[in-house]
């Protein structure tokens, strides 16, 4: 799988209209990203087997290191993508949107 550098996919989404502006992680990207296909090579994405966050209700019992691992674990298992650095900004967008949904 080939991985979309973040200021290329904030570039792309500011161009479709997604967001205004080349931004810092935010929940909304979190989404956008938690959504796509393109984190894997498979085809499906995290809402394929977490509709609305279906399945996460326990997440709050995580601290956000063992969060992010649980997001590339899945993220290399499930979808069968790359994971991404522990640092990476789009770890940290698909962590603020899980921590965003309701029950978190």
């Amino acid at each position: 799988m080939r991985r979309i550098p973040l200021l290329t996919l904030l570039c792309l989404l500011a161009w479709t209209g997604t967001v205004s502006a080349v931004e810092a992680p935010t929940a909304d990207l979190g989404k956008t990203l938690f959504e796509s296909a393109r984190l894997g090579s498979n085809g499906k994405s995290c809402s394929s087997c977490h509709p609305d966050g279906k399945g996460l209700e326990e997440i709050s019992a995580y601290d956000d290191g063992q969060l992010k691992e649980m997001i590339n674990f899945c993220i290399r298992d499930a979808l069968k993508g790359r994971m991404f650095a522990s640092d990476a900004q789009e770890l940290d967008a698909m962590l603020a949107y899980l921590r965003s949904l309701p029950g978190q």
